[in-house]
């Protein structure tokens, strides 16, 4: 842990850089991280529109917590927090190591939110499981922030404003999620029909897609208002949430895109966002 006085040159740790991009990435299943598709090669080819990162900042739908935390160990472990999968999947691990300096500069950053300083945590799959296929190498320095579940959209879309100088420090910072996501509905016979939808995932796939295009980002945070396609589309707010996150990293010289942008076994989505 850092001493007094070295909290005082955290700063100077990073240099200036040109501002990186900010991106969401719609995970999906667990098997992406092992599996060749074609979600797999869109996150590949990203990957070579990049500029390498000193760091990458994850925020991730499967860190769910009561407050604020931020990973703080020198060795995330590799968290295989899913059930049902082949042993292959479990055997992945992806040693990327921590960064103190970037976690208290977080910390530092988010005042006066208070956060916590987590040591049992790690490197969960929305995290390792698509950042593996960006640095296959595990050769950039990863932490995690948790997502608090007691607050609203518009306060984590404020809080993520709140980092945006992280981006010209050479910091990559990423959501992990699904935009849409209703595990109870999905038709698992067609899991693996392209591009296919349900009728009201079709209807919030282009809304929301209109929504992030046209920059008109306060409809997304009042997802709840905006009818009864939306709220199929999002019925929990974990995986929805990152995205919200990257959004509020977005400044007005940034041009927004997306990637990976299909229907998959009617009820969930791998639409991607890059923004720089």
């Amino acid at each position: 842990m850092n001493t007094l006085n070295e909290l005082h040159t955290i700063s100077g740790t990073f240099s200036s850089t040109e501002k990186m991009p900010v991106l969401f990435l719609g995970h999906g299943s667990p098997m992406n991280a092992i599996e060749e598709n074609e979600f797999v090669t869109g996150f590949r080819n990203l990957a070579k529109s990049l500029p390498k990162p000193n760091a990458i900042l994850c925020i991730s739908a499967h860190w769910f917590t009561n407050g604020t935390k931020v990973t703080a160990m020198e060795m995330p472990r590799t968290i295989h927090d899913f059930g049902g999968f082949p042993q292959a999947l479990f055997d992945v691990q992806y040693p990327a190591k921590g960064y103190q300096a970037l976690t208290m500069e977080t910390q530092e950053l988010l005042q006066p939110i208070e956060v916590e300083l987590d040591t049992h945590w790690g490197l969960d799959h929305g995290a390792w499981s698509v950042i593996k296929h960006l640095y296959p190498d595990a050769n950039v320095p990863v932490i995690q922030l948790s997502i608090d579940y007691t607050k609203s959209p518009q306060y984590h879309f404020e809080l993520a404003q709140k980092l945006g100088d992280l981006r010209r420090k050479g910091i990559l910072i990423i959501g992990s999620g699904n935009i849409i996501h209703n595990l109870r509905l999905v038709d698992f016979p067609n899991f693996d029909k392209d591009n296919y939808g349900f009728d009201w995932a079709i209807e919030a796939r282009e809304t929301i897609n209109n929504y992030l295009l046209d920059g008109n980002f306060q409809p997304l945070l009042d997802y709840e208002k905006q009818g009864k396609a939306l709220q199929l589309a999002i019925p929990t707010p974990d995986h929805y949430l990152p995205l919200i996150y990257t959004l509020g990293l977005k400044d007005k010289t940034d041009e927004l895109s997306l990637f990976n942008d299909k229907l998959m076994a009617g009820s969930l989505s791998m639409t991607s966002v890059k923004i720089m």
